[in-house]
């Protein structure tokens, strides 16, 4: 193995890495707060009308 690619395979591994943690975080932090529950859980039904416009 060339004695630069080494080197040069860790220094492109963090910035991929350095890269993907933000935008793992964003995601798995953001997409439970947006829907208001993680994915998968049932989902409750909110049915309290305190009046009906008729």
């Amino acid at each position: 193995m060339d004695k630069f690619l080494l080197p040069f395979i860790r220094q492109f591994a963090f910035v991929v890495i350095a890269a993907l943690i933000p935008v793992v975080l964003v995601t798995f932090l953001a997409i439970p707060y947006i829907l208001g529950a993680n994915p998968g859980e049932p989902v409750q039904a909110e049915a309290s009308v305190t009046r009906h416009m008729t």
